[in-house]
C-alpha cells in the first residue's frame, strides 16, 4: 500500500495553508494498492517531535471507517463516509501542523484494516489503535516537516 500527496513529497516541507494557524486544511492525499481484502481504512496524522515541547506525540488528525476503494483524499475533505477523532487540539477534525519551538517532522499513516470498526466520534489515537489491533493487513506511512 502507498501514500503519497501531489501537494509535497515525503520527506519535504508541508505547504505553509496546512498549517494550524494558516487555512488548515488537510493536504490532498493519493492511497494506492491497497489491499483487496480490506473493509476500511483508518489515518492517523501526528508529530512525534512534539515530545520535548509538549510532553507528548500530538495527534492532529484520527480518522477511520475510510472507504478502502479511495484513491485521492482530497484538500479540506469533508470525511463524507468516515468517521473522525478528537485531536490534541480537542477536536473532531484535522489540525494542521504547529511546532511550538523548531521543525518538526508529522507523520501521515494510513491502515488497511480487515473490519469496520465500531468506534464512537471524537474517539482518541489510543481508541482507534486499541480498536485496529489484529486487523491491520497494511499500512504506509508519509512523512514532511513543517517550522514556525
Amino acid at each position: 500500500m502507498e501514500l503519497d500527496s501531489p501537494a509535497f513529497d515525503g520527506g519535504d516541507p508541508i505547504p505553509r495553508k496546512y498549517g494550524y494557524t494558516e487555512d488548515n486544511v488537510n493536504p490532498p492525499l493519493r492511497v494506492s494498492d491497497v489491499p483487496d481484502d480490506a473493509v476500511t481504512l483508518a489515518l492517523v496524522v501526528d508529530d512525534p517531535d512534539a515530545v520535548e515541547p509538549a510532553g507528548k506525540v500530538w495527534d492532529h488528525w484520527v480518522i477511520w471507517n475510510i472507504d478502502p476503494t479511495v484513491s485521492e483524499i482530497p484538500e479540506d475533505w469533508g470525511t463524507v463516509g468516515a468517521t473522525e477523532g478528537r485531536n490534541d487540539y480537542g477536536e473532531s477534525d484535522y489540525g494542521g501542523p504547529n511546532p511550538p519551538d523548531k521543525r518538526h517532522t508529522y507523520r501521515f499513516r494510513l491502515y488497511a484494516l480487515d473490519t469496520g470498526l465500531d468506534l464512537s466520534e471524537g474517539s482518541t489515537k489510543e481508541d482507534l489503535e486499541d480498536a485496529m489491533e489484529g486487523h491491520v493487513l497494511a499500512e504506509a506511512t508519509l512523512e514532511g516537516s513543517y517550522a514556525p
